[in-house]
């Protein structure tokens, strides 16, 4: 049997909590929809199947038939979801302009309507392969590659038996670890249809699973193994002027918003894109269209079980929303065409004793503090029980999604590129954890004084409730639990050994001594020492089933020792050293990993015209393309106090000194890989990066990052 242990612990609760009675009339939905494709789109009509009624685009509305595309993406929910992204996961579609994109780039030189001949060959051949059982030719078929969720799930609708009904790539590997297999990664070249399969026969060999429709299975898996991150999504989106449009959200369960000159959000591959559209409509405001346009793609993207308030004006919330289902463009409403459907709860109306200016804006990200005031709001005009509101300790964002996975594992390594800010996180949850998210975001001096606070070691104490420290190689036993080390001896004469307690035997002491306090350690560089050495005995007591109830000799003082229950670690690794494959699968089993990518969202500013988000984000392209997703570098390098950059000479010392060195570093002294990331920024003839006047660097990294990046996203014409 081949079950994850973590899904076997609790099955029978779980079993006897699962509405399976509900989960079969999804069952039957989803057949219906299934039937109606089948009815629309049978298998034999697929080889005259023509391009536009295949393609998502433009031409297809709300009183035409829908396109195959659409059919799959909006009309089959039940069915199993491919909603949120661009509409590049169709392969060839039709952008607003009436102009035909096409995904793969060997398709790109031929006329449309060849290269939808191609792609049909390739779904025709899919289609053969299934029927006969021969799965392992799905792989061959390389333009399918670039929509496996939309090739998955047109195989599952003609194939029910031979696929489940879970088409996320991420989704995928989530359920298979749960099930005992081993799940594989974006870069193991594993396609989704042939993880579906894999997953499908676990599932098979599963004897919880016996008798059960595939759409019961994937019903229970999410409703107690969600794979979707528990820190929602919270937007304030207004709706309409003025809340003119609250009556209109309320009847038909949904949220609205504006901008409909753009088209259906789901054509743009890219915030850049998106930003260039809106430019075109409202250049007046240039500058502040990019932030627009990442936050109408986040709109775009909610997911179900994120939340929405609504409000009117700065003071007033009217309402809070839980998403139930996902973008939609909505083109036969007259304006406000951009819909996502919620279920509302008024419960949450309220007024605020001063306005929100941040709140200005149509839409805006709610902060935990602020998610936090509505909560309390709401349970203070509330006379009796309604709706479940989220645990108090709930917080929005990485902050909350790390402290969960504390609180469910007892340590976490954050992994990413360097400069991704792996360390302020583990600190914010530092300051979480003392009661201050208000400080999460606070000025820098604001923050350090807190965490300052936080690491002073009481009097009488042996550790502070924040211990930070920074593996390496020379780092022992002997520094975190305890050994004898040389002391100075009393009468002055040489030195002495004496037993010491290590930073965790002294953390351990202080937790103990103040059980209703939780104590964090900040391990830096976790993967740089030998951690087998470093925790020697005391791995196995890191288990949370194991902490106050189970103790070890230590081996060299010959004490009893067990780990405290309110004790949490986390780890920072840099994902691009090179020193991360040798951490062990004990330790590996023992730590929940998060990966914390660049985020873009922070640089929201410019350098003498180049956007700081447009660069990093061409830089890091060149890099995945030449390196990998482990070799990015993070938004920390265009930040100065937690701002990003104003002017050109912080801009220059960074690249020169922070960033040159480090692409260099991963280049091995290559020229032409360096060439390959820094373009014509590196001399042809001494292979080094050209130095220039500080007010020309801007002008020259946008040309080489920016322009390549937006004309290879389809917008250079």
């Amino acid at each position: 049997m081949i079950q994850g242990g973590e899904f076997q612990d609790g099955f029978t609760d779980r079993l006897a909590r699962f509405d399976r009675a509900a989960a079969r009339k999804t069952a039957e939905r989803a057949e219906e929809e299934r039937k109606g494709v089948l009815d629309a789109f049978p298998l034999e009509g697929w080889p005259g199947l023509s391009l536009e009624r295949y393609a998502l685009g433009p031409s297809t509305r709300s009183n035409a038939r829908p396109s195959f595309c659409r059919l799959l993406e909006y009309g089959t929910n039940a069915f199993g979801s491919i909603r949120g992204g661009s509409a590049a996961k169709h392969i060839v579609y039709q952008h607003r302009s009436g102009e035909w994109r096409i995904v793969p780039s060997t398709l790109r030189r031929l006329d449309v309507h060849e290269a939808w001949e191609r792609v049909r060959e390739d779904f025709l051949a899919a289609f053969s392969a299934a029927g006969e059982g021969a799965y392992e030719r799905l792989d061959e078929l390389e333009l399918l590659s670039y929509g496996q969720a939309l090739a998955t799930k047109t195989l599952a609708i003609y194939f029910p038996e031979a696929f489940l009904p879970v088409f996320s790539a991420s989704h995928i590997r989530h359920f298979t670890a749960l099930l005992g297999g081993r799940p594989h990664s974006y870069s193991s070249g594993v396609r989704a249809w042939r993880a579906n399969r894999e997953l499908l026969n676990l599932v098979r060999r599963t004897p919880q699973f016996e008798g059960w429709r595939p759409h019961e299975v994937t019903e229970f898996l999410y409703a107690f193994h969600d794979p979707r991150p528990k820190d929602r999504a919270i937007w304030k989106v207004a709706p309409g002027e003025r809340a003119s449009l609250w009556e209109d959200c309320l009847t038909h369960g949904w949220i609205r918003i504006g901008w409909d000159e753009v088209g259906s959000l789901a054509q743009f591959e890219s915030d850049q894109e998106l930003k260039d559209a809106l430019d075109q409509y409202w250049p007046g405001s240039t500058g502040g269209n990019l932030r627009l346009a990442r936050q109408m793609l986040a709109f775009r993207d909610l997911e179900r079980g994120d939340l929405i308030v609504a409000n009117r004006g700065k003071s007033e919330v009217l309402g809070v929303g839980t998403v139930t289902d996902g973008y939609s463009y909505s083109p036969h409403l007259e304006k406000y065409q951009h819909t996502v459907a919620v279920e509302w709860d008024t419960t949450f109306a309220q007024q605020f004793d001063s306005p929100r200016h941040a709140w200005q804006p149509t839409l805006a990200k709610v902060p935990a503090t602020l998610w936090q005031h509505i909560r309390e709001g709401r349970r203070a005009t509330l006379s009796g029980p309604t709706v479940e509101v989220p645990a108090e300790g709930e917080l929005p964002g990485s902050v909350g999604k790390v402290w969960d996975l504390l609180t469910r594992k007892g340590q976490v390594v954050l992994q990413g590129p360097p400069g991704t800010g792996k360390t302020r996180l583990a600190l914010s949850v530092a300051l979480a954890m003392a009661g201050h998210a208000d400080l999460i975001d606070a000025p820098p001096e604001r923050r350090a004084a807190a965490l300052a606070e936080l690491s002073r070691v009481p009097a009488g104490s042996g550790a502070a409730r924040l211990t930070t420290v920074t593996f390496h190689p020379s780092y022992g036993y002997e520094d975190f639990v305890e050994g004898f080390k040389p002391r100075a001896a009393a009468d002055g004469a040489g030195l002495n050994l004496t037993m010491t307690d290590g930073l965790f035997r002294r953390v351990c002491a202080a937790a103990e001594a103040s059980p209703n306090e939780t104590f964090l350690i900040v391990v830096d560089e976790i993967n740089r020492g030998d951690l087998p050495r470093i925790l020697g005995e005391l791995i196995t007591l890191l288990e949370l089933d194991k902490r106050g109830s189970l103790s070890v000799t230590l081996p060299t003082s010959g004490r009893q020792q067990t780990v405290p229950s309110n004790i949490r670690i986390i780890g920072t690794m840099n994902s691009a050293d090179r020193s991360v494959g040798h951490i062990d699968a004990a330790i590996r089993r023992r730590f929940a990993f998060v990966d914390v990518p660049p985020d873009l969202d922070a640089l929201d500013g410019e350098v003498e015209g180049l956007g700081l988000a447009e660069f990093l984000e061409g830089l890091n392209s060149k890099l995945d393309a030449s390196f990998g997703p482990d070799h990015l570098l993070g938004q920390a390098y265009l930040l100065a106090e937690d701002r990003p950059f104003g002017t050109a000479e912080q801009l220059y010392h960074s690249f020169h000194h922070e960033i040159v060195p480090l692409v260099a570093d991963y280049c091995l002294g290559q020229p032409n890989l360096l060439r390959s990331v820094l373009g014509s920024l590196v001399d042809g003839k001494t292979g080094r990066v050209i130095q220039s006047n500080p007010r020309d660097l801007p002008g020259l990294l946008a040309d080489e990052f920016v322009v390549s990046e937006t004309r290879a996203n389809g917008d250079g014409g």
